[in-house]
């Protein structure tokens, strides 16, 4: 029975557990229907789902420009040579890939969104603040980022008018995210053996042109300076998927393996990056030809065939990412805690971003270049100060009974102010003092270059320092609340 502080339109059934909102709705694993509800808990008579599905679901959504040009910025903005520029991507890649197998793997367990899991370190109310930033990053500036590389990729292609490839580009997204989970993962299961293919081919193409021995204009900073920034871009690209980790296993059974569910999850998020972005890497090696946009400049190393197919390509991969990031933004805003009485209120809240998505990539078809790397950076920032208290709280309440975690989940009258008080105080601090991106450079880097940014490690480790301080201080675990 809920609580009178609970929602009481949550449906409670047999096979879930006591005090637990369950999503509302038979859903089951139909693909054409739409996902009913919003974040509630998925009944076990509803799981459904294979480990090895994972692979794919990280895989297709980076098989696009947009992680591409995270190689090429490396070397063309960052100043740093092929090899150097291949260690960058991978060690930033690396340490994204791993927490998002950590958080993935606890999915089947909890059955919940990934933001609502936040809620344990963040408090049910507290927690509005990083799903209110993920919300605004994943279903409005990743959406963004993604249909500007997906529409670049059609006008490149098809060479009709830049928002009219938008507009293609947006409408399918939407559609998809609309209907939900299942048709989300099949999209990305068929899409991949098509995009694997096409990328792997053009990336052996670009590899076996590029000149490893290049060495590009100096950056301001200097090559360490550079390095660091190009590992943290790399990070912040990998690292964005993190706040919708357990968005996607969250179907399974709950004694579904973890370690399958670990292992394809990072397995697939970093080969598909890291190859790409060191394709990238390589074509910024290369003379680029007389271009409108970065798209054409890479394609234009490839066989006119191949051109086209690696286009077509990449606009199938930018949907392939962005009905994730649609999907999850509008879970992570029903996660807030923002009633919404509507049976469908996910979908509808996926169609709201989708449209506002629009209008925000259509204003980033000009200066994209620096503008993307601006946004790398800054979904670094957030994020590691958001890991940092998910995994600490994990830490503290490893013995804690899994039946009293997940009703706290759903309690409102849960609260832990350890957990926004020493993100919001890492990111503050961190960006104050480390940040070096076009529109803001802090206070260290601006006297000396040579840092680089190291704003995401800093604000990792200060927030984790205040936030187990707090509970070592308060000389308590974080607070338990038993609902009903």
């Amino acid at each position: 029975m809920a609580t009178p502080d609970q929602d009481k339109s949550a449906v409670m059934t047999a096979d879930a557990p006591a005090g637990v909102q369950v999503r509302e709705g038979e859903y089951g694993a139909r693909i054409a229907a739409v996902e009913p509800g919003g974040a509630g808990f998925i009944a076990l008579h509803e799981r459904h789902g294979r480990p090895v599905q994972l692979f794919w679901t990280w895989t297709s959504p980076n098989l696009e420009f947009a992680t591409i040009f995270v190689g090429v910025i490396a070397v063309a903005f960052f100043g740093l040579n092929f090899w150097q520029a291949v260690l960058a991507v991978v060690v930033g890649t690396a340490v994204g890939s791993v927490t998002q197998a950590i958080l993935s793997a606890r999915g089947p367990s909890h059955g919940v969104p990934q933001m609502v899991l936040s809620r344990l370190g963040f408090g049910y109310w507290g927690n509005a603040f990083p799903a209110g930033l993920n919300s605004v990053t994943a279903g409005i500036g990743w959406f963004a980022v993604n249909s500007v590389s997906g529409a670049f990729a059609l006008n490149t292609l098809t060479h009709w008018p830049r928002w009219l490839c938008l507009v293609i580009i947006v409408a399918v997204q939407i559609v998809i995210a609309f209907f939900g989970h299942n048709l989300v993962q099949a999209f990305e299961r068929y899409a991949f053996p098509v995009l694997a293919v096409i990328f792997l081919i053009t990336t052996i193409v670009i590899l076996a042109k590029s000149n490893t021995s290049y060495h590009p204009a100096a950056f301001s900073g200097g090559t360490v300076g550079g390095f660091l920034i190009a590992t943290g871009a790399a990070f912040g690209y990998a690292v964005g998927w993190n706040p919708y980790a357990a968005d996607y296993s969250r179907y399974f059974k709950p004694d579904t393996n973890r370690k399958a569910i670990a292992l394809w999850t990072g397995l697939g998020l970093f080969l598909s990056c890291a190859v790409l972005e060191i394709a990238g890497a390589g074509s910024a090696t290369l003379a680029s030809p007389a271009s409108a946009s970065p798209t054409s400049a890479f394609t234009g190393h490839l066989p006119t065939a191949l051109a086209d197919l690696t286009l077509l390509a990449s606009a199938v991969g930018a949907i392939a990412a962005n009905v994730l990031n649609i999907y999850s933004g509008a879970l992570s805003f029903v996660a807030t805690g923002i009633n919404l009485p509507l049976a469908l209120r996910r979908a509808i809240v996926a169609l709201g971003f989708g449209v506002i998505g629009f209008f925000v990539a259509l204003s980033g078809l000009h200066d994209a270049g620096a503008k993307y790397t601006n946004f790398l950076l800054i979904i670094a920032y957030w994020i590691a100060p958001w890991l940092a208290v998910v995994f600490c709280d994990q830490f503290l309440r490893r013995k804690t009974d899994l039946g009293v975690i997940e009703r706290m989940l759903y309690d409102r009258k849960h609260t832990n102010w350890a957990g926004p008080v020493a993100m919001i105080t890492g990111m503050v601090i961190s960006i104050w003092l480390f940040s070096n991106q076009t529109e803001y450079v802090g206070v260290v880097p601006s006297h000396y270059p040579a840092v680089g940014d190291i704003t995401f490690e800093v604000g990792f480790v200060l927030t984790a320092a205040i936030y187990l301080a707090w509970h070592a201080v308060t000389d308590r675990r974080p607070a338990v609340v038993t609902a009903g």
